[in-house]
């Protein structure tokens, strides 16, 4: 049914560097997109980067030039390098993996989060 398993989050001072990474298993299905999303308390869930399975790659305004994401040639792990960060990029940042590159015949799962903490 595939599994999504992230890992790399942490506490940095403003302007220090984290990298997250997220690996997709467990399913007979082909990996399409993977994303990172990010959820600050109170707020919605909301994209911060993503990357197709051809390496297309997409960035929130708010974190273009200062995150970089990545895929791995297994095509199966996605990293987030991310510099520069800030209070504001505080956050749960998850993980989506889609599952099957067929629109009719595909699905997603997230994975179960990891937090990011910025202090100033």
């Amino acid at each position: 049914q595939g599994q999504v398993t992230e890992s790399g989050g942490g506490r940095v001072q403003a302007g220090g560097s984290l990298r997250l990474s997220c690996t997709a298993s467990g399913s007979a299905f082909s990996i399409g997109d993977m994303a990172w999303y990010r959820q600050a308390p109170e707020k919605q869930r909301e994209l911060v980067s993503r990357i197709t399975s051809g390496g297309d790659q997409d960035y929130a305004d708010s974190v273009k030039g200062r995150f970089s994401i990545s895929r791995d040639n297994t095509g199966n792990t996605i990293h987030l390098q991310m510099n520069s960060l800030q209070p504001e990029d505080t956050a749960v940042y998850y993980c989506k993996v889609r599952f099957g590159d067929n629109p009719t015949n595909s699905y997603d799962r997230w994975g179960q989060g990891t937090q990011v903490t910025v202090s100033s």
